[in-house]
Formats: structure tokens, sequence, C-alpha cells
């Protein structure tokens, strides 16, 4: 029987590095939310593994076993067919591969194949975070996860279609031993108070990005200039940055305004949770 699922887009409102280990893992606290925009997948079971990518951003992705979603089909021993419609920026920090890997694991996991957290970390460290698709406050390596009390963030996300490879912005990395989030995280009724208190925390990875490609410090002042706009940062190791609005209203015409005056830009307003 197929099956059908959502791979919404991870957005890290926050990503502070906290330290890295003897193994090369960094160590990060952040607050990640997830997106009403994202790729959709159809599985078709079968006897053989293969994926056909479609889509606006499909050009790129491997349609073999480089493909997280294969990769994750593999490790929870299902077989079939992969549909996958590409809407998310590969390359992006928002989780594309990632929330295409979680979903095909939550779907193994909903025909009765039993997927363990220590599969999905294997496989990245933002797939148990995808896997989850709901707030959480991401510690560690990616393994310590604990649920974050949200309100729906009006947002708009834009991308100018340029990939900065994570570890070319992790090497430009100053400073690896930064302070973490504040222990206890507020409860926030509306965004206008939770974009106030995200002001004063960071994505330490934004520095080095901006660095390496100077059009993503174009995308957050762009969007810093949007009317309305209460608070603009990178997500992730970029290049797709986001803003927050009082009202989706306000975030869709942040967004005819971005895409008027660049038309080549991914932009999407969005419900953030």
């Amino acid at each position: 029987m197929k099956a059908e699922a959502f791979a919404p887009a991870k957005i890290n409102l926050t990503l502070h590095v906290t330290g890295r280990r003897a193994d090369g893992y960094h160590l990060l606290d952040s607050l990640v939310v997830f997106a009403d925009v994202g790729d959709r997948l159809q599985f078709t079971p079968g006897n053989d593994l293969s994926i056909a990518v479609t889509g606006e951003h499909a050009d790129g992705v491997p349609t073999d076993n480089r493909n997280l979603a294969w990769k994750a089909a593999q490790a929870a021993g299902w077989t079939g067919h992969i549909d996958l419609n590409k809407v998310l920026p590969h390359g992006g920090g928002i989780g594309g591969g990632s929330s295409d890997a979680a979903a095909t694991l939550r779907m193994a996991a909903k025909q009765g194949r039993t997927v363990s957290p220590d599969v999905a970390l294997s496989l990245g460290a933002d797939i148990p975070v995808c896997v989850a698709a709901q707030a959480m406050r991401m510690r560690g390596i990616g393994d310590d996860l604990t649920p974050a009390s949200m309100p729906s963030l009006p947002a708009l996300l834009v991308n100018p279609c340029v990939e900065v490879p994570t570890g070319r912005v992790f090497a430009a990395l100053e400073s690896r031993d930064n302070l973490p989030m504040p222990a206890e995280i507020p409860e926030f009724e509306t965004v206008e108070p939770c974009a106030d208190w995200l002001r004063n925390q960071r994505n330490d990875l934004e520095p080095p990005t901006t660095g390496l490609a100077p059009e993503v410090a174009r995308v957050l002042d762009e969007l810093d200039g949007t009317k309305a706009a209460l608070m603009a940062r990178m997500s992730g190791s970029g290049s797709t940055c986001f803003a927050l609005y009082p009202t989706m209203k306000d975030a869709h015409f942040a967004a005819y305004e971005i895409g008027a005056a660049h038309p080549n830009w991914w932009c999407r307003a969005t419900q953030l949770n």
C-alpha cells in the first residue's frame, strides 16, 4: 500500500555553538521549530529500493544511495520506490535532506518497523529533531531533545540560492566555546515577546557564513528592512534566513516586496510551530 509523508522545513531560531568533543563533533544549544512548507514524499512498496526526484529544487539531488531518504529507508529495512517532490532548497540550512530522511523513518515506523533513535542520529545530527517534527530545544550533538512550548510564528523564509558548505562554515568559526541559551526558555503567548527574547540569542554560525557568502548578509539586511519585521536571523549554517512578523498578512506582504525586488531568490511566507 502506498504511503505519503510531509517533510517540513526545520528552522533554527537560535543556534549556540557551546563546545567541541574530542571526536570533532560540535556541541550545540538550539531552539528548533518547523514550517508549514516542505518536501512531499510518496512511498510504493517493492522488492528493490529506488528514488525519483521532481520539483523546483530537484537539480543536484542524488537519486541513489547518497540520498538521505534512501539511506533512511535502507536503515529501516524498507524497500520500494520513493517519489520525492523537492520544494526546499538543498544545502539551505533548513534540514531539507534531514527532514526527508526523518519522514522516511516515520513512515517505516508507522508500518511496524522498529527504528531506534540511534539509527536517526547515525544518519545525521538534525535527523532526530526532524523525526520529532515539533518545537524542540536541541542540545549536545543533536541527541538531547526537550519539547518547547511555542506560539505560532508568522515568518518569511528567504534563500538567495547560494550554497555554503557546512564544513567551511564550521572551519571559519572563531570560537567553539560559547554561552548556551538560558537554562529556562520562557513560555510565549504571542510572537512579539518571543521575537523580543530571540533578539538576545544568537546563531553563532551567522558571522562565518556571511563572511563566506555576502549574499546571506544581503538577505538579512533586506529582511530587516521589510515593514513590520520583528527580527531576522539565519537558520542553521545557511543560506536560508528568516524574519518574524506580527501577522501572516505582514509576512505575505514582505514576501511580495522581496520577491518583486529579487525574483531569483526563494521566498516563502510560512507559519512556524
